[in-house]
């Protein structure tokens, strides 16, 4: 595929070792990144030796060949893990599998980690389902050094139900009704709006849909066992290459939260590209008139935007401690854009649930800075608005980007994989520029 992150064809010998992710400064520094790789490095970083012998120097009756231009340069490598005993053998948990794409050369001072949602792994940063390039090539053309992952259980990182339990996947249905062709069902309102996947609508037999149907993979049924595995395996991940940015999608948002929570010092920043939502409890679409009803009775993240505990003032000592009230309406927006625009009432957004007054404080969410993206025919613009809500009554108060705003119409949630890909990652480009420090 094109835009494909593990390099293939001339660059496999790139691939014939584990590398890392030229952690640090080193990972980041500007200048030319040269066309081989000097030494082979281990997922710790420091040098092994010599990949192989240097060529001898040019004579001046053989002048050797001019120097070649520089290349991206691509890798991976795995963080944490541990070994453990499982009967009569020894595995492997907790491993998380990192790809690394280095452009030729270096111009942003931070890396950009992209993480994947619920079903999916890393490959759909990778290009698009009808083989254009993905955003992991758009955004190290803007000179960006790029991380993305697969979720630990997942894909790249290796699926064991003996070690982690069930595993459920989604049918082609689900993935229709919500993620590629919604406009098909009308579960919600701005559902027929959606005119961005390739070909037409996202339906099985649609060759873009085919293919990314193709990708979908098992995934851990237990979501705050999700959680735990995720979060030390992304926080280990920054310990590693330093500060970057995060780049969450969907339920990838989960992580983000909790490192920019446990590490603000090494979150940049966080681009949350609709993310799991609304605060505390799930919703379900049914479509007509009252299209929405909440999903069981029980908090789906019992800490408004997670499972995993975060950091409140006054702290919170169990999830009881939260209060939570809802809205007598849906509400359009209750952050902020680039221009500051007020929260109004809307239709086709649902009755948010946040916290009860006063609220509790998410300090360490306040440092970093944070943007909501929202595509506007999708089923994360019935809701983001919430999340907005939500993360502001705590002090966060965080950007907001409806793509309809910026002239991007038609997109759904897997906005990465549609028509105009490009000029999405344009507008998030465009946020980092004027956001990051």
């Amino acid at each position: 595929m094109a835009g494909n992150g593990i390099a293939n064809g001339a660059l496999v010998a790139l691939l014939a070792v584990q590398v890392s992710a030229l952690a640090g400064g080193a990972a980041r520094a500007q200048g030319t990144v040269p066309s081989a790789v000097p030494v082979q490095r281990s997922a710790q970083g420091p040098a092994l030796g010599p990949a192989s012998e240097p060529a001898a120097p040019p004579t001046a009756s053989s002048p050797g060949p001019a120097p070649a231009e520089p290349v991206t340069r691509a890798g991976y490598f795995y963080i944490g893990g541990r070994y453990q005993k499982l009967g009569d053998k020894t595995v492997m948990v907790g491993q998380m599998f990192v790809q690394s794409r280095t452009p030729a050369r270096i111009t942003q001072p931070y890396p950009v980690v992209m993480v994947h949602g619920l079903a999916q792994t890393g490959v759909n940063y990778l290009a698009t389902a009808d083989g254009r390039p993905g955003w992991v090539q758009h955004f190290v053309e803007k000179g960006y050094q790029v991380y993305v992952v697969d979720q630990v259980g997942r894909g790249r990182s290796g699926t064991n139900p003996e070690v982690y339990g069930p595993y459920e996947r989604l049918g082609t249905r689900s993935l229709e009704r919500t993620h590629t062709a919604p406009e098909v069902y009308d579960l919600y309102p701005q559902a027929k709006l959606h005119t961005r996947w390739p070909g037409g609508p996202g339906v099985q037999g649609n060759v873009g849909f085919d293919q990314f149907f193709a990708s979908q993979v098992p995934f851990l049924a237990n979501t705050q066992q999700t959680e735990e595995l995720v979060d030390p395996a992304l926080l280990a991940l920054l310990e590693k290459i330093g500060p970057a940015i995060l780049l969450t999608h969907g339920q990838a948002s989960l992580f983000g939260w909790a490192a920019s929570d446990a590490r603000p010092d090494l979150v940049k920043a966080h681009v949350a590209v609709e993310p799991s939502g609304p605060p505390f409890f799930d919703v379900q679409f049914r479509g007509g008139k009252e299209f929405w009803e909440k999903s069981g009775d029980g908090r789906a993240r019992a800490y408004g935007l997670t499972r995993m505990p975060l950091t409140f003032d006054p702290p919170v000592k169990a999830p009881e401690d939260l209060v939570v009230a809802q809205d007598a309406k849906g509400m359009e927006s209750k952050g902020s854009d680039a221009k500051g625009s007020e929260p109004k009432a809307g239709d086709g957004r649902i009755r948010c649930w946040l916290q009860g007054e006063p609220a509790r404080a998410l300090p360490n969410l306040a440092k970093v800075p944070t943007v909501l993206v929202t595509a506007e025919a999708s089923f994360h613009a019935t809701y983001d608005a919430c999340t907005a809500a939500f993360l502001t009554q705590a002090g966060a108060k965080p950007d907001v980007i409806a793509l309809s705003d910026r002239g991007l119409r038609g997109n759904g949630h897997m906005m990465m994989l549609e028509t105009n890909s490009d000029a999405v990652a344009d507008v998030l480009a465009e946020w980092l520029a004027g956001r990051v420090k």
